[in-house]
């Protein structure tokens, strides 16, 4: 072990509790200092969970409330131009994608924090690091502070951890799109168990049916740039009228967009992806998770890739002699992989939010593209990824 026994977390959403609870799990005591004020219950809306992802998950222990609390996503269709058409088949062996409220996996997550020793400290908001030969001491706005060996910034796209390791760091981009999701009420033959990925008249969705009957939805709309601040400031009722009137044309996005009323509404804000990020560590600071390689939505892979860093991360500081070596190592596990599948959402995002041209060949180009061998490939390359916990690393 890199002669360390606590770690400071930054950050409570996805990538900081399974980082505290595989620090855990190499013996090194993790506490999570998350900004809000209390569990972050009904933010941000829905995701899904590749089953590598799901995978990661075992490793914590985490798994089977994921699977508990999503629903299995075991089939994958494309609508667009009036066609609908199966994609490739999901890697045989392998669990389910799962569909699930980001609220419940934090949830899920914080609760199995708790379960393996992991303190979790709600409204202590990261301003300043002082580091030192042994240690690092974490500066919270509220006054107080906290020591440990090592700093983890899990605190996401607009990390201060990021800019407190490199001030010159890349900060978010914007991919042009605005997310919401909601749950619509309404009779459609949605088979179970099956996700569209719907290319509208005008805007991006997708839809399945969700366990309690009712038809998850997923929107991507081309807009200006809105923080989810911002974007919360315009109405759920107003939001609604405007994607009735961008989805009218589409079915069945007319009719989701028609049932779903304004309390089932999550206004997500902006999406975003991170661009390579040349300093991932500085002496006893790290990053993971979307802090560092934030790809955007349209991979589906967010919130697995931030899953998978976190363990990887702590495998290194179990095994590696020194920070700095654990660290590298960790960088070295990671970078290529996170980078690749960023530059693949890169490209699918483009394609949601077309010109007139690119919308009109579209309906050709994209059901041979999706329907690629090399495609398949690619995706099962991503989703077969697998941490083997027990094996040392070198």
């Amino acid at each position: 072990m890199a002669s360390i026994s606590s770690a400071l977390v930054i950050g409570g959403g996805v990538a900081g509790p399974v980082t505290a609870a595989a620090l855990a799990k190499a013996g090194i005591e993790a506490t999570v200092y998350e900004a809000y004020p209390e569990p972050t219950e009904g933010i941000g809306g829905l995701l899904a969970l590749e089953p590598n992802g799901v995978v990661a998950l075992e490793t914590i222990g985490a798994a089977a409330g994921v699977l508990e609390a999503g629903t299995p996503i075991t089939r994958s269709r494309m609508a667009i131009g009036g066609r609908t058409f199966d994609l490739v088949a999901s890697p045989s062996g392998l669990p389910a994608r799962q569909a699930i409220e980001r609220a419940d996996l934090h949830r899920v997550l914080r609760e199995q924090a708790v379960a393996v020793g992991v303190r979790l400290e709600h409204g202590r908001r990261l301003v300043s690091v002082s580091e030192e030969a042994d240690g690092v001491v974490a500066h919270f706005d509220d006054g107080s502070s906290a020591r440990g060996d090592v700093l983890v910034g899990a605190d996401g796209v607009r990390s201060t951890v990021r800019t407190l390791i490199d001030p010159g760091a890349p900060g978010a981009g914007y991919t042009g799109l605005l997310g919401f999701g909601g749950y619509a009420d309404v009779d459609l033959d949605v088979e179970p168990a099956t996700m569209t990925f719907a290319f509208g008249k005008r805007a991006y969705y997708l839809y399945w049916r969700h366990g309690d009957g009712r038809v998850a939805w997923g929107v991507n709309l081309p807009s200006p740039y809105l923080s989810l601040t911002e974007a919360r400031r315009t109405s759920p009722e107003e939001w609604l009228r405007t994607l009735r009137e961008v989805y009218a044309d589409d079915d069945p996005g007319a009719l989701l967009a028609a049932s779903t009323s304004p309390e089932s509404l999550q206004v997500v804000g902006a999406l975003h992806i991170m661009p390579p990020v040349p300093h991932w560590h500085r002496g006893r600071m790290v990053l993971v998770g979307d802090a560092v390689h934030a790809p955007s939505n349209s991979t589906g892979q967010g919130a697995s890739l931030a899953i998978e860093s976190g363990i990887q991360l702590a495998r290194c500081l179990r095994d590696l002699p020194s920070v700095e070596s654990a660290f590298a190592a960790y960088e070295g596990l990671r970078r290529t992989r996170v980078e690749k599948i960023a530059a693949r959402g890169a490209k699918i995002s483009h394609a949601k939010a077309p010109g007139p041209l690119a919308r009109r060949v579209m309906p050709l180009v994209l059901p041979l593209v999706f329907r690629a061998q090399a495609v398949a490939r690619v995706a099962e390359e991503e989703q077969r990824y697998a941490i083997d916990w027990d094996a040392k690393v070198a």
